[in-house]
Formats: structure tokens, C-alpha cells, sequence
């Protein structure tokens, strides 16, 4: 998601400038970039790299700061008016909720922190300053542009069905990480793409689309749509569907979001309607692919029960793509770790994070009754 953000930035050097960068570890990708771009903060979370021989080649001026928690600083730097926070899972929070309280503009793309915290990010979120960069929510925020909120009937969020689509659980017990990690339409991280093979990033994207537009959590359908052109869909109350089709690349809802409310010229291939195949439509087997369900059940409970979902699945997913367990075993421990949760109003980022902490215990603990 950076990658393709700076891929953004480099189309519209007119429009967009780079003042800070993050990287975990890519210490070479980092300095290559601040060298491109001009950048004046570069962040590497990683303490382990913090004196990694190439960060000498940062630019003359760029401050370096090292540390996870450093990266929040970005957040309150005068120079900074958008921030892009594509951080992978429960990490993402602290800059997502430090970026709103800055009163940045906050274009994001770590779903978690919504899932998890979305009682304490949205209201802090103004018009038009939070904006969704995965490509359904984008979808839907276009969808809505000009709309009243009270006219909504539903929301359809499209789902490509990821690369077990029609699959039993028999066949599923068998799947191993390589093969999970074959998504048939978008290049991710290794994370996203095994939660698009369990239907639990469809799960997280439910409980994303009830926080950002304040719909209920049954009120958002999932639709498996298998060519991943229309990228989701909204019903209003007198039977009308608006839906967003475009080609499958990321770079359109991140330019989207970094344009709003203009539109600039495309980043991307434009797409030749008339040549396309027929668009299909299924519903997703939430039998086979129970972590849907899970998603609905934390979203529906509310409080901190999305923050211990959320937790045991990171917990599980990694597991699995270091051959630990198996893929059903993913759905296991997620609901294991649910049910023997005490959910509590969220109160407070702290908070969050200490049952998040507590939650990856327990998902840790059910993993080793597995082995």
C-alpha cells in the first residue's frame, strides 16, 4: 500500500509532496524513497535496525527516528496536512487515533483500528477528514457522495471469495499457507491475503463499513463477485443501487482519497466495459468459512469483544503461515478465545491495548492445545 501510494505521489509531484516516511525494517526501500521524494522524517519502527549501515544514505536534513511509538510523532508535525496509515493490524491505532486527534486528514487503510477502536476514532473524525482507502470503503464513501445518510437501506460490500471460493471444510482442513496465499485478484501482504482466504478480512470490512457510515452490522451484505469490477454497492430506501465499478487497482481509492473532493487523471489502465465477461453474483458460505461469522458476533456484542477477535486472529493467522496449525484451526481459536472473553465498554486506547494483550495470550494458549 506505501509503495503504491508514493506510485500516486510520483503521477501528481504538482499536487503532493512526501514529508514523512515509515518503513518496519525496509531500512534500503526508506532511503531510497526520502532520496526520491525529498522526505524530511523518516521513521523505522524496528529497534533492531535502527543503525543499519544504509540509513546513511538518508538525505542531508532528514531527521531519523527509530521505535514504534516514534511514529506518532508524525501525527503533530506542522508540515504534514494528510496522513496515510496502511499499518497491518492492531499496530495501526495509535498513529490512527493520534493523526485525528491532530486534526489531520486521516486516509487509511488499517481496517483494525476502526474494528477495534472505532468507538473512540469516529468521534473524533470530522467531515471529509476520514477517508477510507481499501477499495470497498471507497467504493462506498463514492456511493454516498451527495446522498442522506437516513435514505440508506443497506450497504453491499463485494468480496472476490478469495482462492478457496467453493470450497467444503473437508477440502479446506488440507489447504496450506502457499496456497492461501494465491489471491486470484489483488496483490497484498501476506496477512491481508490469508484473512481474504478465511473471509475474516470480509469479517473485519463489515464491522469497518457499521463504524464509518453508521449503518447496523446486519444492514451490510456481503456479495461474492468474483471479477472484482463493481467494488461495492449501496441501496438506498426507495429500491435504487449505486454502485462503484473500476479497474482492480489499489492506486484509484488511495488517489481518491488523497484528491477528495476533486478527481485527477487516472493512475491506472481504464477498463473496456464491452469486452468484459458476464459479472456474477453468490453469497458467501458462512458455513465453510466461519470467521465471517465470528466478525458479525464481535460486531453485533460491540465493546472490546472486535478488539479480542481481532487479537486471537492475528494471533492465528501467523501461526498459520508459519505452518503451526492448520486453516481451520484459524476460525478455532478466534472462537475459543471469544467465548472465554469479558467484554467491556472501550474506554480508552490503554485499555485496547491491554486486551489485546490479553487475547493474544489466550489465542497463544489455545494454539499449544492444538500441537
Amino acid at each position: 500500500m506505501g509503495t503504491q501510494t508514493l506510485d500516486v505521489c510520483r503521477k501528481h509531484p504538482d499536487k503532493l509532496r512526501v514529508t514523512a516516511l515509515s518503513v518496519h525494517s525496509s531500512c534500503d526501500l526508506a532511503v531510497r524513497a526520502a532520496r526520491e521524494f525529498g522526505a524530511s522524517h523518516v521513521y523505522v519502527s524496528d529497534e533492531g535496525h535502527a543503525h543499519d549501515a544504509s540509513l546513511e544514505g538518508l538525505p542531508r536534513g532528514c531527521e531519523l527516528r527509530v521505535g514504534g511509538r516514534s511514529l506518532e510523532e508524525v501525527a503533530w508535525l506542522d508540515d504534514v496536512d494528510v496522513v496515510v496509515n496502511a499499518l497491518v493490524g492492531f499496530a495501526g491505532i495509535r498513529l490512527g487515533h493520534e493523526s485525528l486527534r491532530a486534526h489531520k486528514i486521516l486516509t487509511y487503510a488499517n481496517k483494525e483500528s476502526l474494528v477495534v477502536g472505532g468507538d473512540l476514532l469516529m468521534p473524533l473524525a470530522q467531515p471529509g477528514r476520514l477517508l477510507p482507502i481499501d477499495s470497498e470503503h471507497s467504493a462506498i464513501y463514492q456511493c454516498l457522495v451527495g446522498e442522506r445518510r437516513c435514505d440508506v437501506h443497506k450497504v453491499w460490500l463485494t468480496c472476490s471469495g478469495g482462492p478457496f471460493f467453493g470450497m467444503g471444510r473437508d477440502e479446506l482442513a488440507k489447504v496450506t499457507a502457499a496456497d492461501a496465499l494465491k489471491h486470484p485478484t489483488w496483490s497484498m501482504g501476506p496477512k491481508i491475503t490469508i484473512d481474504s482466504a478465511t473471509l475474516m478480512n470480509k469479517g473485519l470490512e463489515v464491522l469497518e463499513a457499521h463504524h464509518l457510515f453508521d449503518v447496523d452490522v446486519d444492514d451490510v451484505n456481503v456479495l461474492v463477485h468474483r471479477q472484482s469490477t463493481i467494488h461495492s454497492m449501496v441501496e438506498f430506501s426507495d429500491g435504487v443501487v449505486k454502485a462503484q465499478l473500476g479497474p482492480s487497482d489499489m492506486r484509484i481509492p488511495i488517489q481518491y482519497a488523497l484528491s477528495y473532493p476533486e478527481r485527477w487523471e487516472t493512475p491506472s489502465d481504464r477498463v473496456e466495459y464491452r469486452d468484459l465477461p458476464d459479472l456474477s453474483f453468490s453469497r458467501p458460505d458462512e458455513g465453510a468459512f466461519g470467521c465471517l461469522g465470528l466478525a458479525r458476533r464481535a460486531g453485533r456484542a460491540g465493546g472490546t469483544l472486535p478488539c479480542v477477535m481481532n487479537a486471537a486472529n492475528e494471533v492465528a493467522n501467523l501461526a498459520f503461515r508459519r505452518d503451526e496449525c492448520g486453516f481451520l484451526d484459524i476460525e478455532r481459536v478466534v472462537r475459543e478465545v471469544m467465548d472465554a472473553a469479558s467484554v467491556q465498554p472501550v474506554q480508552s486506547v490503554e485499555q485496547l491495548e491491554e486486551v489485546d494483550r490479553a487475547s493474544r495470550a489466550s489465542a497463544h494458549r489455545v494454539l499449544e492445545g492444538l500441537r
